[in-house]
């Protein structure tokens, strides 16, 4: 494998590599930059799911959307769907080491069987499309993995998915779930060129899968004075009376500081779902409502996906990974991050960035916090050039130092930072799959920390 492209471990089973080589010759998103040019609709994979025998349907889903937190929201939620006796699935995107990280039923990864099988399916049901040129000839690799995630869930016999976005919401493949509990975590700038370039915009967006009959929960507040274009509460209270849907959000009781932090955030959000759950007479296998207990902070802390806030230690070295890619997340880590009385001192930094993220604000929200930066990029992934970012923190005097590829930037860093000081890997899940990947047989994880 090519020592600078993102490190997937490749699948133990000849059938599974085998479905995703013919996966990996459709167009990949993920891998390229996403702009106005970008296929987006819901008409491919309605196509390949009607063909499937609608696989979504045979589940009943909560659907999460958001700028960010809402993996982790996901996997909380889903934790407690298991707790509760429910048969579970949980799909989330992007995967950061293994694709079978994407399709989890009951808390585990798909088995490479079951995936391929599932994969075969919805490739045989795309070349049937272009044979008849019905819709489903434009499917994507997100919508056939996302058919094939529906296909899995169907044969284990799931009770309830949850279903995170991939990109925006009103026309991401996902949209195809009927969820009826809609989870909008946050609205920010991320991916202009596809969504829009205001928060409202945004928020339209992802407020786009809310259904009539749904309830929908969000961490998005009323902010006095904003103008319309940032007005994301807004946009979403439209949303829920154009649909005649409750909104709700967590109390500020939801979590004991004033400054909480962003797992506190989410697993208020998650709670909050589970309450609505409840409320709307789903029953756990005792026979009793679902709710908020379900969630407690220990199960919390064992339920985290990898590459959100995940701490490693590289020998002595402490190792932050997370894949932050818009300056309002960023500075979310770098602030919760400096509460933490197991970080000594300023991090050397570990940076790549998507070619459509804002590098300079970026790099302002990691100033405070990083002693010297050194810039990657991983060539699997539509990256910007490690010398451009470079210059951008040249230009804001930030210390910063171009390294050939994600192993030596992280030797660089770790070199720095010896046993007393600390590492930041951020930016991209491309860069914490390298990153991680490469530490995952020496690296033990941090037991006392805690992940977004």
């Amino acid at each position: 494998m090519d020592k600078n492209a993102r490190s997937d471990l490749p699948p133990r089973s000849p059938r599974l590599a085998a479905a995703l080589a013919r996966l990996d010759a459709l167009i990949n998103w993920e891998r390229r930059d996403r702009d106005a040019s970008m296929r987006r609709g819901l008409a491919p994979i309605e196509d390949l799911c009607a063909r499937l025998g609608f696989p979504e349907r045979s589940f009943r889903a909560v659907h999460v959307a958001g700028t960010k937190g809402k993996g982790t929201t996901s996997a909380l939620v889903a934790a407690a769907l298991v707790r509760a006796g429910l048969r579970t699935g949980l799909y989330t995107s992007p995967h950061v080491v293994r694709v079978q990280e994407r399709v989890r039923i009951d808390g585990a990864d798909v088995g490479d069987a079951e995936l391929a099988h599932a994969l075969e399916r919805a490739l045989d049901a795309r070349e049937a499309a272009v044979r008849e040129d019905t819709d489903g000839r434009e499917a994507t690799w997100f919508d056939l993995i996302t058919a094939a995630a529906f296909v899995c869930f169907r044969a284990a016999g799931v009770e309830w998915a949850v279903v995170e976005c991939g990109l925006g919401g009103r026309l991401d493949s996902t949209n195809v779930v009927y969820g009826e509990v809609a989870v909008v975590t946050n609205v920010d700038l991320e991916h202009v060129n596809v969504l829009g370039g205001t928060r409202a915009l945004i928020a339209r967006e992802k407020g786009g899968i809310v259904k009539p009959g749904a309830t929908l929960v969000t961490g998005v507040e009323p902010v006095d004075g904003v103008c319309a274009d940032d007005d994301a509460y807004g946009v979403l209270r439209a949303i829920a009376r154009e649909q005649r849907v409750p909104m709700v959000r967590p109390a500020r009781c939801a979590w004991t500081s004033s400054t909480p932090t962003m797992l506190e955030r989410n697993a208020a959000l998650a709670r909050l779902v589970l309450r609505v759950l409840g409320r709307r007479g789903v029953k756990g296998r005792d026979g009793r409502a679902l709710g908020p207990e379900l969630l407690d902070d220990e199960l919390v802390r064992r339920s985290v996906l990898p590459g959100r806030l995940e701490r490693l230690h590289a020998g002595a070295t402490k190792v932050v990974i997370d894949a932050a890619h818009v300056p309002s997340s960023a500075r979310l880590v770098v602030e919760e991050l400096a509460r933490d009385p197991e970080l000594h001192g300023r991090a050397f930094c570990v940076l790549a960035l998507g070619r459509d993220k804002d590098a300079r604000g970026i790099l302002k929200a990691l100033a405070p916090a990083v002693d010297r930066v050194f810039c990657t990029t991983v060539a699997s992934g539509p990256l910007v050039d490690a010398e451009t970012l470079v210059r951008e923190a040249a230009q804001l005097g930030i210390a910063a130092e171009k390294a050939e590829d994600p192993a030596h930037a992280l030797a660089r860093a770790l070199h720095e930072a010896g046993s007393e000081r600390w590492v930041l890997v951020i930016g991209s899940f491309y860069l914490a799959g390298a990153v991680r990947a490469h530490l995952l047989e020496e690296a033990t994880t941090w037991p006392k920390g805690t992940r977004r």
